[in-house]
């Protein structure tokens, strides 16, 4: 079953005192286990994907997160952040322009 929503959570690991940071460093486990915790919670498996991956890009605006089909960009993503980026990205309520990134 294709999946409704594809969120990706960049994963990536950098030495520590990398010049360019990692999301890794900036919290990214624990908001790919938040995001994992509340699909199963909600019982969106198969509605809603989360795949971790490797290096993004914006680095200095970590967590990144980027939801598919709408093609949005997040960053400075915290677990706590979410269910709000889940419940808007399912009520087809556009982004949460608080986090995301031009």
């Amino acid at each position: 079953m294709k999946p409704k929503h594809h969120f990706f959570v960049c994963m990536n690991q950098r030495p520590e005192g990398h010049p360019r940071g990692s999301c890794s460093a900036l919290g990214a486990r624990p908001l790919f286990e938040a995001f994992q915790s509340e699909v199963e919670r909600r019982g969106l498996f198969g509605t809603v994907q989360v795949t971790g991956t490797f290096c993004m890009g914006p680095c200095d605006q970590g967590p990144t997160v980027v939801v598919y089909p709408e093609g949005v960009w997040y960053g400075h993503v915290k677990a706590e952040d979410v269910p709000e980026l889940l419940e808007s990205h399912l009520a087809e309520q556009g982004a949460v322009q608080r986090l995301q990134i031009a």
